[in-house]
């Protein structure tokens, strides 16, 4: 996902705004008498008034911020018209401390801008503000404008109008229509005083300070609090963004399936993480659900555990090797498979050809052990300096740990980060060429990205291949608030590639023994109904397992408000025809404000 940063970034230019959509025509710079908030905002995303100077705007001031890059106010007109797709509230921006306090009833004259969070090539949606204000206080103590509610009656059901093919799909210049589509109704009460009464948590409180909720209860509610993402047409229009405008410390520490009780009420923002935002003049107040982590079944004599889970960018000098050692043993039940994402090399980000990971999975290991499980053996190769992405001079990998007392590795010599693994066939069953191996390293599907580790395993005398993944990462995507819709997916491209060719490898396995028991696990970055799983379920070679959980359960991850899988394992028809296997999402990383991964991992049992 996308690194945060609270820097500003320049605001577009009208002539940009106006390439990237259809044509907006501008009035004439116009006066006191005929310019309220409403016509600075206009019936579109795109303000009529666009570049030009304003003058005498009036309004209330509902808010301050004093803090970070995008300093200024909100300004609400407190006699609105009767148009519900026009909003009364708009971003004053000041680049410095604003001088005037909520209350206080002012005009403004100033150039009206469309500022896009994150820069034009994110494709998100533009804020309409005013810039280089001249501020006149006209009274101060008024009553600030009544907060509008939102809630699951006023939030409609779709999510948002398809944009217009001639302008790349772009909704900016469509007409806004609040009562058909939630992120025409949020535009609509863009920097407006809203509120939200009783809401529940979806995404627990992050780094940022700031947690998603959500107006509405039953949409496609997990058993645990969430809120599950299960289809490209279902994007969950309840979800919103809190953020505070009150000390960070202050903030509270959110769980998912917690309540903020109360109202919570503030100006409704927009910016490039997430889109729109309650920005709180007042929260809630805490009410904690009672969350805890979970823990998995353990496997009996006769199944074998095999378990997915990325570490995030684990070196040797985190502090959380005791804690992933501990869900390891105690949450996930001391699986007898482990494919770990994102083990970096032994000196973390230092970017100094360093590519040995011995140290940073020794040190987990030892940690496992002194959690009270099993002395972990481990396999895997170091992946050329700097030519699998993820975090500069990390050079993250997969890697295996295995119980040498419950399953053994095969070791065949011959793979290394350059040699491609193949598929031999001997007394009518396959073996690969090396064991471990990477999966055609050369092929353009895994530039800058991870190759797959394949590795021989053998359990009560039956070999089971596994596969250890971590694909093409979704950084890039138009996000769900994007301007274009629906947004463009353009991370895909070689996500898709890289699953052609893993399908590709799984098959020539079962072509060489129509039987044999392959499992593909690990970040795969993708939804289980995506057009990832389904490349690398094609044709029947694999089936993403946890689709045998009931979509209440379905979740990996949790991003802004959307439970989703991102990790899976896939299993070949021999294990799946035998439908004796368990398959478990340990929930104990992506609900909680302390996590020590983004990730939740995933185990399945079955009996080869």
């Amino acid at each position: 996902m996308p690194s945060r940063s609270s820097a500003r970034l320049a605001a577009l230019t009208v002539a940009a705004v106006c390439s990237a959509t259809s044509a907006v025509v501008l009035t004439s710079p116009a006066h006191a008498d005929s310019v309220r908030v409403h016509d600075v905002q206009g019936t579109t995303r795109i303000s009529p008034y666009a570049g030009q100077k304003v003058t005498d705007v009036p309004g209330i001031v509902t808010a301050t911020r004093a803090y970070g890059s995008s300093k200024g106010f909100w300004l609400q007109d407190p006699t609105p018209d009767d148009n519900p797709a026009t909003s009364e509230g708009v971003f004053v921006f000041t680049g410095s401390a604003p001088k005037v306090a909520v209350g206080d009833s002012v005009t403004v004259t100033g150039t009206v801008s469309e500022y896009v969070p994150g820069g034009a090539s994110s494709g998100n949606q533009s804020v309409t503000e005013i810039t280089k204000p001249v501020v006149t206080t006209v009274s101060t103590g008024n009553a600030v404008p009544a907060p509008v509610t939102v809630d699951e009656d006023a939030v409609p059901d779709a999510y948002a109008p398809e944009g217009d093919a001639a302008a790349a799909n772009s909704v900016n210049a469509l007409t806004l229509d609040p009562s058909a589509y939630a992120l025409d109704y949020y535009e609509s009460l863009e920097g407006m005083n809203v509120q939200v009464e009783d809401v529940r948590v979806v995404t627990a409180t992050d780094p940022y300070s700031e947690l998603w909720a959500t107006v509405k209860p039953w949409e496609h509610r997990s058993r645990r609090g969430g809120t599950v993402y299960g289809s490209y047409d279902a994007q969950n229009t309840g979800r919103l963004q809190i953020q505070s405008l009150g000390a960070t410390a202050d903030f509270p520490k959110a769980n998912v399936g917690d309540t903020l009780e109360g109202a919570t009420t503030g100006p409704l923002d927009f910016n490039q993480f997430g889109g729109y935002t309650l920005v709180a003049s007042k929260l809630g107040t805490l009410d904690s659900g009672g969350l805890e982590r979970e823990t998995t079944q353990r496997q009996s004599r006769g199944e074998l555990a095999v378990a997915t889970y990325n570490v995030e960018n684990l070196d040797p000098s985190d502090g959380t090797f005791d804690q992933h050692a501990s869900a390891i043993v105690h949450n996930l039940q001391s699986p007898d498979i482990v494919s770990l994402e994102e083990i970096q090399d032994n000196n973390g980000a230092k970017d100094d050809g360093t590519v040995d990971a011995n140290e940073t999975v020794t040190k987990l290991i030892d940690a496992i052990v002194a959690a009270g499980g099993p002395k972990y053996d481990w396999r895997s190769i170091n992946p050329v300096n700097d030519q699998d992405g993820g975090e500069p001079g990390g050079n993250i990998r997969q890697v295996f740990l295995f119980n040498p007392e419950r399953v053994s590795f095969t070791d065949r010599a011959g793979g290394d980060s350059t040699t491609a693994v193949g598929v031999t066939k001997e007394q009518g069953k396959a073996r690969l060429t090396a064991s471990p191996g990477r999966i055609d390293p050369a092929n353009a599907a895994w530039k800058s990205s991870r190759k797959p580790l394949a590795g021989e395993f053998v359990f009560r005398g039956k070999t089971v291949f596994v596969i250890a993944n971590h694909l093409n990462s979704k950084g890039g995507d138009q996000g769900l608030t994007s301007q274009y819709q629906p947004p463009v997916r353009s991370s895909e491209i070689q996500r898709h590639a890289q699953a052609t060719a893993v399908n590709a490898f799984v098959k020539d396995i079962l072509a060489a023994q129509k039987n044999a028991d392959v499992i593909a696990l690990g970040d795969m970055n993708d939804f289980e109904f995506s057009g990832t799983t389904k490349i690398l379920e094609g044709d029947g070679a694999l089936w993403s397992a946890i689709k045998s959980l009931p979509k209440s359960e379905r979740y990996t991850y949790d991003y802004q408000g959307n439970q989703q899988v991102l990790d899976q394992i896939l299993i070949s028809p021999s294990i799946r025809r035998g439908c004796d296997f368990e398959y478990d999402s340990v929930h104990v990383n992506s609900e909680f404000n302390d996590q020590i991964s983004d990730h939740d991992p995933q185990v399945l049992r079955f009996r080869p």
